[in-house]
């Protein structure tokens, strides 16, 4: 019997040559999703090392700014950036809540203060001294100078007491100078700290002063960062190195600038006051905030540290931020009473 072309074993039956196609479509297929997927790895390595490169990068450069500043530059402006944007927010909408930011202000700065001097073993009380510099915030508000004053007078007179007191105890005896020691410093935090703070909110008080104290912040601001940018970039001359290593007069130079440009600006479009005003205003509150930074710098020295305390990382203390702040509300308050 001859054979047909079906016959032909050569040619395989049908279902053997769909079980062959079958495995020959899964072959390719599996071959095709591992070179996809050979693919994808290849790129997220790729990727990977872009980004850890970009990552060492930002490293180094932030390591090099913070060796010349001292400071984490980019934490530094994001903490900046928040409390700037509480204290515009606090200001603007109600400014009676510009009162909590200054009183929660003037309480950590009290507290880093106290806390500094009594690491440098000078027993100042705590307690008496914190609810001492808070209490100015709503008498300033509300009783205006007199109840500034009386709030600053009853803190002294509370810090006192409270050391006095507890010096009866034997554990907490010293000798007569160290005891005039602590109650000076005692005085100090509030003098410093409370009743200069104080004068902002005795400028918010006044009738559309909470434009004056958002124009004398943004003026300090200024100021700083005026003398930061321009002593990053071209400070050569220390200014007050036994005082402020950093500091130079190229700085001072840049603050300088800084605040009569936006003394000029704030004076024009936010006071109403004339340009000249402008220009006055931008160089008494860089008096005040060189003053103020340099003055924290020698309390800083003389007790033996570099910052007030780390709970701004990038710029130290509450204080360490307010220490341009506080001369300069005096000072903003004064202009206020002489051109208003």
């Amino acid at each position: 019997m001859s054979q047909g072309p079906l016959d032909d074993p050569e040619i395989p039956p049908a279902g053997r040559r769909g079980r062959t196609g079958r495995a020959e479509f899964k072959a390719q297929v599996k071959s095709t999703r591992a070179d996809i997927e050979r693919q994808v790895l290849a790129t997220r390595a790729d990727i990977e090392r872009q980004m850890q490169a970009r990552k060492a990068q930002l490293d180094a450069t932030n390591e090099r700014i913070e060796a010349r500043t001292g400071r984490n530059l980019i934490l530094a402006i994001l903490i900046g950036l928040g409390f700037g944007l509480l204290m515009l927010f606090s200001l603007i909408v109600i400014k009676e809540l510009f009162m909590v930011v200054a009183a929660a202000s003037i309480a950590f700065a009290a507290f880093e203060l106290t806390q500094a001097l009594r690491a440098a073993g000078r027993s100042v009380p705590r307690i008496p001294a914190v609810l001492g510099a808070v209490a100015v915030v709503p008498a300033a508000y509300y009783w205006h100078s007199a109840g500034q004053l009386i709030a600053i007078g009853g803190g002294i007179i509370l810090v006192w007491v409270w050391r006095l007191v507890s010096a009866l105890a034997p554990s907490r005896r010293v000798t007569a100078v160290q005891l005039w020691r602590e109650l000076g410093a005692g005085a100090l935090i509030q003098v410093y700290v409370a009743f200069l703070g104080s004068f902002s909110v005795l400028l918010l008080a006044e009738t559309g002063g909470q434009w004056w104290t958002l124009a004398f912040l943004l003026a300090v601001i200024a100021v700083d960062t005026g003398a930061y940018v321009s002593g990053l970039l071209f400070g050569r001359h220390p200014m007050a190195p036994t005082i402020s290593p950093k500091k130079t007069w190229e700085g001072l130079a840049g603050a300088a600038m800084a605040s009569v440009i936006a003394g000029i600006f704030l004076a024009t479009f936010m006071l109403g006051e004339p340009w000249w005003f402008g220009f006055v205003f931008g160089l008494v509150l860089l008096f005040t905030a060189t003053i103020g930074d340099l003055a924290e710098s020698l309390v800083k020295r003389d007790l033996g540290i570099k910052d007030m305390s780390s709970w701004l990382p990038g710029h130290g203390g509450f204080l360490d931020r307010l220490d341009s702040i506080l001369p300069s509300a005096a000072a903003a308050y004064a202009l206020f009473l002489i051109f208003r």
